[in-house]
């Protein structure tokens, strides 16, 4: 019998379940809808588009091989992006042995190269402009603060799964989270952005 279909709404543990079956469509469908958003994650968190791609590519192949560990009891979301995120951390603390500087290749200068929401024309502009300041404003703030605001605001995750991720009591996490939105406020409003702009979305005080 065939590879099953993939359907858009099927789940990610279904999706996994399937690969770990041994249906590499499942798993293809999997890095369709995830490659951009943990591409996007990891060039936040690390500020260089080609470490970005490296970690990207290399946290989809720890997936593969790690396929047989992960329990359908876990969220994939979770799993996935504490792959993506302590691969960028053991890189940094390699990076930190060797003290090199990252050369200037005339790039984006580290902006994220997500799509554009469909927006409005005039809503969209309003962003375009705004986005530069807010990645100014995001890699300000401490790296522990930086990735667990990422990891909720970007990634989606709850702050249970936060606090799995990074090995970090769910209290502290909640207090990263809570300095970063004040650093970023405060920075954001030091760059002219008024504090409309800057209102923390609502799943900021979520669980």
């Amino acid at each position: 019998m065939g590879p099953e279909a993939t359907r858009l709404d099927e789940s990610d543990e279904r999706l996994m379940l399937r690969f770990q079956r041994g249906d590499a469509g499942a798993f293809e469908a999997l890095v369709r809808r995830h490659r951009t958003p943990v591409h996007s994650f990891l060039l936040r968190l690390t500020g260089e588009r080609g470490r970005a791609e490296d970690l990207c590519q290399e946290a989809f192949l720890k997936v593969v091989r790690a396929a047989g560990t992960w329990r359908e009891r876990a969220r994939f979301t979770t799993w996935l992006y504490a792959i993506a995120r302590n691969l960028a951390v053991d890189e940094a603390r390699r990076m930190a042995f060797r003290r090199t500087e990252p050369l200037d290749t005339g790039g984006s200068g580290g902006r994220s190269e997500a799509p554009a929401e469909d927006l409005p024309p005039d809503r969209a502009a309003d962003a375009a402009l705004l986005r530069p300041k807010l990645e100014e404003a995001l890699r300000s703030l401490p790296a522990e603060q930086r990735e667990v605001f990422l990891l909720r605001e970007h990634a989606g995750l709850r702050f249970a799964e936060i606090a799995e991720v990074t090995g970090t009591p769910e209290n502290t996490v909640k207090s990263r989270m809570r300095y970063a939105l004040e650093a970023l406020r405060a920075r954001l409003e030091a760059l002219g952005v008024t504090p409309e702009a800057t209102a923390a979305s609502p799943r900021s005080a979520a669980s």
